[in-house]
């Protein structure tokens, strides 16, 4: 089993953490991975995306152009990204951000209002951890095993006490039924 991820929106939106966490998840699982961060000059604001491949085999490529799942938290990252997603691949859209539909009829589509949901459980800046959980839901093949285990990996201990909005975050996305 191989799973190219590419999560993508503006920097800020915590991009970069959320596909840290998955890279952390599949390192303890015992998986092979690549994690490769990559965002714009202005990291707040400008754009940002994520490539994490996470598979049973050695990953030879850590880029990520056919992605089988990916995650857009803004409008100019589903623009930008949907054509490349695989056949039969999974896009999750921010649909409090993003008011259009996606295009293509060959991949599964997943509408869930991350940001407002955020905002609802009072940290509006976890929309990111919202859709992870709902990707946990989705895609079966990652699943929720080892969730607080990673979580407690790429919380620094200063932001300690994000723990528990961060767990919450996601078992909101991972509850979530339009």
């Amino acid at each position: 089993m191989t799973t190219q991820i590419l999560i993508a929106g503006f920097g800020g939106q915590g991009v970069l953490f959320a596909g840290k966490f998955l890279a952390y998840k599949a390192l303890i699982e015992g998986k092979q991975l690549s994690w490769l961060p990559s965002y714009g000059p202005e990291m707040r604001g400008g754009t940002a995306n994520c490539s994490v491949i996470i598979s049973d085999d050695p990953v030879g490529s850590p880029i990520v152009s056919k992605p089988d799942i990916l995650m857009a938290m803004n409008l100019p990252s589903l623009d930008k990204y949907e054509d490349a997603v695989v056949p039969g691949g999974t896009v999750f859209v921010d649909s409090t951000l993003i008011e259009r539909k996606v295009k293509r009829t060959d991949i599964n589509v997943v509408y869930i209002p991350s940001t407002k949901l955020a905002k609802d459980l009072n940290a509006p800046t976890l929309a990111n951890m919202v859709m992870v959980g709902k990707l946990f839901k989705e895609c079966k093949e990652i699943g929720m095993d080892n969730v607080e285990q990673a979580l407690h990996k790429v919380i620094s201990a200063r932001k300690a006490n994000l723990f528990d909005v961060n767990l919450s975050a996601i078992q909101c996305g991972f509850n979530y039924s339009e």
